[in-house]
């Protein structure tokens, strides 16, 4: 009888941990779209020159929500918000979207970054930077 109750006891510890784990989200599948046309890495480019960045997010486990494009230029900690969008219902599983933009007429540092969040709120970015000259 003192066997069955210790194999019990073992068994509702045992329980009691694994249930008190916290769950592992994962983040949206992020990328660049590459090929040509396609900036997909970090570059140097002329002053005044169109740039275009395919980005592409996937479904992990929860429904994609929004997209933000932002910047922040010369090495600055804090970024400008160049675009949100709150995705449908249509684009919650997979959303590809083609930014385009001009770099400065000044040489400098641009970084881009492109933010997905899900449901849940878990992030996932790419970013890139572009040394203009």
């Amino acid at each position: 009888m003192k066997s069955v109750k210790t194999i019990f006891v073992t068994l509702a510890v045992t329980l009691a941990v694994v249930s008190c784990e916290k769950d592992k989200h994962v983040p949206p599948d992020v990328s660049f779209k590459t090929g040509t046309g396609y900036t997909a890495a970090d570059a140097t480019v002329a002053q005044g020159v169109a740039i275009m960045v395919g980005f592409v997010a996937d479904k992990t486990e929860d429904e994609l929500k929004t997209f933000n494009v932002s910047h922040a230029f010369d090495g600055a900690t804090t970024t400008t918000t160049d675009t949100t969008i709150t995705l449908t219902s249509a684009q919650e599983d997979h959303y590809e979207n083609d930014y385009m933009f001009t770099t400065r007429s000044q040489a400098g540092t641009e970084k881009y970054t492109f933010t997905i969040t899900d449901r849940d709120g878990n992030i996932s970015q790419k970013s890139l930077t572009l040394t203009v000259q």
